[in-house]
């Protein structure tokens, strides 16, 4: 199978009408390979262990997986209904895979409205199948044009912002490239822009540990695209702000919360704190799936405890282990990044920036870009 598309464009999720193949992200960068999903069982267990990740493709990948599954359903004798029930319950499922990223709930309420709608006027199964099928591929493309449009706003945004935009040195943590997403990318979708416009001299890249999103996907990305890049221990960030290497700091994001606290990966709020204190701005890069207006903060915010495995073994729990046997294991799959720590969210319909020094109003942009 090949490792890129056609477009050179680096890829996680691979589907044609009835086939989904997702590009196991566990294995990166040492193989590449792509795991057929042939239904909801196997897209919840991809989800679930990590072979798929990032907010944005956790969502396309779960929809898609249900989609191949009902293209393929054989002998399905329900009414129209009974369809509905089915797909209802199934959405429900794939929703229980990872708690914290909103994206997949966020999925699910709308293909539910979909099939909702459907159901009040078909006749039949195939014709709910047929709608649901359709509904998700339109969030497939959805996904890579407002990552895209993100990308554009970042770049204008920040270039506007800071004081030599000719010459701008950009840190991020995880992955929020293509790999997280259906295409192109969120925060190193922003990244990808300044690049393409000449104006970025170096992106510097965390490993994130304990899964290493940073060394293993992160990294693999930018030397694919060709862009200039240095890879950091996570604890070397602050020191690197110090030596005044970095310009701004650009992050994804699994849930903002509708006072604009933003859970992402473990280190985060790190990173916040240390731009903060070096007076560095601190970006969200994320689509509008992202935010939650039914949270009023970020303490509201379910936070993922992954495997202690992912601590204890080498390569993210794969490997053999090295920790010392009998140590217990505290593993947060993410943190929260108060509002206050935050310079902008960067979205699809632009930038969300706050109304005094400490709050966003994020209903209010919403509602006005609806």
């Amino acid at each position: 199978m090949a490792e890129i598309e056609a477009d050179n464009t680096l890829r996680a999720i691979c589907y044609n009408r009835g086939s989904l193949k997702l590009l196991d992200q566990r294995k990166l960068p040492l193989e590449t390979g792509y795991l057929e999903i042939k239904n909801t069982s196997d897209g919840w267990s991809a989800i679930r262990e990590m072979v798929v990740r990032g907010a944005p493709a956790i969502a396309v990948a779960g929809a898609l997986s249900l989609a191949v599954e009902v293209f393929n359903l054989d002998g399905f004798s329900g009414t129209s209904d009974d369809a509905a029930s089915y797909l209802f319950k199934k959405l429900d499922y794939l929703v229980s895979s990872r708690p914290t990223a909103v994206n997949l709930a966020d999925a699910a309420v709308k293909l539910k409205e979909v099939i909702s709608k459907a159901a009040a006027t078909a006749s039949d199964s195939k014709s709910i199948f047929e709608a649901y099928i359709e509904a998700a591929e339109i969030m497939l493309e959805d996904d890579v044009a407002s990552n895209k449009a993100i990308g554009s706003h970042g770049a204008s945004f920040i270039q506007n912002r800071l004081e030599n935009p000719k010459k701008l040195s950009i840190l991020t943590h995880c992955n929020t490239g293509s790999l997280a997403t259906a295409g192109y990318g969120t925060a190193l979708g922003v990244i990808r822009a300044l690049h393409s416009e000449g104006v970025l001299e170096r992106a510097y890249c965390t490993e994130t540990r304990p899964f290493n999103q940073g060394s293993r996907l992160t990294a693999f990305e930018l030397v694919h695209e060709k862009i200039p890049a240095t890879l950091i221990a996570d604890s070397a960030a602050a020191a690197l702000m110090k030596d005044d290497r970095v310009s701004a700091v650009i992050v994804g994001a699994d849930r903002v919360a509708s006072n604009g606290d933003t859970a992402n990966k473990i280190g985060t709020y790190s990173l916040a704190l240390c731009a903060m204190h070096h007076n560095i701005p601190f970006y969200v890069a994320a689509p509008l799936t992202s935010i939650d207006l039914s949270l009023s903060s970020g303490k509201q915010i379910i936070i993922e405890e992954r495997s202690p495995k992912e601590l204890l073994n080498t390569r993210g729990g794969l490997g053999e282990q090295v920790a010392a046997s009998g140590i217990s294991v505290w593993n947060p799959a993410f943190d929260v990044t108060p509002a206050k720590l935050i310079s902008g969210i960067i979205t699809e319909k632009g930038v969300i920036t706050k109304i005094d020094s400490n709050e966003f109003d994020i209903k209010s942009f919403v509602k006005a870009t609806a």
